[in-house]
């Protein structure tokens, strides 16, 4: 289908959808609600197509003009001046409304588990891997977002062997899915003597909240184990069984939490970990097809791909995805750069998309 005709075919459903609403006294309110927002949704883009239309005519009467004046060359000299106007607010507004029409992602809105795991590189990247998951708290601090600790998995010096925590706000995984991949951090480790540079890493994973209506879970495939907290946590540590963990069955997917005293909040919150995960498995799999007939999108939360390098002997940090460099490295591991980076990537992404609506 061109773009003209999907711009008429939009101009129809929203006429059918303003007859259906004003006319059909039948509807419950179920669908009154659906067919209200995607009205809302249509109206504005709607408004675009006629103002683009109208330009259009106008752009064909000026035609006529000057053909028909082709003897009288201060009037074919206007009407060819109105003309590249009119070409360039054309061409304006159907970029504008190319953007809008790039798909969204219906995950976009979502709120995100994060999970930050140590790579490669021992205590270095567990050390690393504590400073990201700083880094996205302070973040997610400044977006006004909610930041609830689910899971930490604590090394004696401060490393974290696996954090995971649920972030709650406006488009959380819309701007966080970035940041899924492998993050590499280039410097001299506090427990290296010899003041050599280190190469470690640690991987980000940023899956989408689910909710039980998008994820449905069979009690009988959950094995759950209690088992006494460990590390950091207070005086319930190491005195109750109030730490959790399930293991999903049939998929062999294993979460726990022992964050929480209590161990039907830590049982809570290991369900929401595994909804999250469970969830991003069944979206990755009917993505699988599509994905293999197009390049890999900047936003495709390959976990095993290299994405960033945090280099600290120089200062910067380097986003493979889109070959960009910032001198902002102490800015960014207080969460007050990471938009320099999400802003790029979500305009790469964009542009992905509108090309492949274009072509």
């Amino acid at each position: 289908m061109s773009f003209k005709d999907n711009l008429e075919k939009l101009k129809l459903r929203h006429n059918e959808i303003e007859i259906r609403l004003s006319t059909d006294k039948e509807l419950d309110s179920q669908m009154l609600s659906d067919l209200g927002k995607e009205f809302s949704a249509l109206s504005p883009i709607v408004e675009k197509i006629s103002n683009l239309d109208h330009i259009s005519s106008s752009i064909e009467e000026t035609n006529i003009i000057i053909q028909e004046n082709t003897g009288d060359r201060e009037m074919k000299a206007l009407a060819e001046g109105e003309l590249i106007d009119l070409l360039e607010n054309y061409k304006l507004i159907e970029n504008e409304l190319k953007i809008m029409l790039i798909p969204k992602d219906k995950n976009d809105s979502r709120n995100a588990m994060l999970e930050v795991r140590a790579g490669t590189g021992g205590e270095e990247a567990a050390l690393f891997a504590a400073d990201l998951f700083r880094m996205y708290e302070k973040y997610s601090i400044s977006k006004g977002w909610g930041f609830e600790i689910m899971d930490i998995n604590e090394i004696g010096i401060g490393g974290f062997k696996e954090a995971v925590a649920s972030i709650s706000g406006i488009d959380v995984f819309g701007r966080l899915k970035f940041e899924s991949g492998v993050h590499r951090v280039q410097r001299v480790p506090s427990t290296e003597s010899s003041g050599r540079v280190h190469t470690s890493a640690a991987t980000v994973a940023i899956l989408p909240e689910a909710e039980e209506v998008d994820v449905r879970i069979d009690t009988k495939d959950l094995r759950i184990d209690t088992y006494r907290a460990q590390g950091a946590g207070g005086q319930h540590v190491n005195k109750t069984d109030s730490a959790v963990r399930i293991t999903h069955l049939p998929t062999n997917i294993v979460v726990q939490c022992q964050d929480q005293k209590s161990q039907h909040k830590n049982r809570l919150k290991a369900m929401k970990v595994l909804r999250a995960r469970l969830y991003d498995r069944m979206k990755h799999e009917s993505d699988r097809e599509r994905a293999e007939n197009r390049k890999d999108q900047v936003g495709s939360g390959d976990r095993s791909q290299r994405i960033r390098t945090y280099n600290f002997p120089q200062g910067r940090i380097t986003d493979h995805r889109i070959n960009l460099t910032v001198h902002k490295l102490d800015e960014m591991l207080e969460g007050e750069a990471l938009d320099d980076l999400v802003d790029a990537l979500a305009a790469e992404e964009r542009a992905e998309k509108l090309a492949t609506l274009t072509n």
